[in-house]
């Protein structure tokens, strides 16, 4: 598929996905007869775990080294595993916060409930 079919299936943009190939969150992508970048269904499932660690506040730079680790193949399953782990933690304690900062939002509402 094109990169505007990719970009469209992805939610992100052609010129993010241009990025996040450079950079190397992408794998060198398939050209078709004409040279044009060639997306295929795996592409786009990588870009939806890529999609769902960015929007869980993983940085770019881990976000790369997932990715590197996972083109080396399956003998750095151990150090993928431990990356997701160590991120899951700070989605943990960042929900933790979010959900303190809720309550406390709840309670200054609920002050507000008698006074209309």
């Amino acid at each position: 598929m094109t990169i505007q079919e990719a970009a469209r299936r992805s939610g992100l943009s052609a010129h993010t996905l241009r990025y996040y190939e450079r950079i190397g969150l992408i794998h060198s992508v398939g050209r078709d007869g004409s040279g044009h970048r060639d997306y295929v269904e795996t592409d786009i499932r990588w870009l939806a775990f890529l999609t769902k660690l960015r929007s869980t506040g993983m940085p770019i730079a881990d976000m790369c080294r997932y990715a590197e680790l996972r083109r080396m193949g399956e003998h750095t399953f151990a150090e993928r595993q431990a990356l997701l782990e160590r991120h899951r933690e700070r989605v943990r304690a960042r929900i933790a916060e979010l959900t303190e900062d809720l309550q406390v939002l709840d309670h200054k509402i609920a002050t507000y409930g008698g006074r209309a």
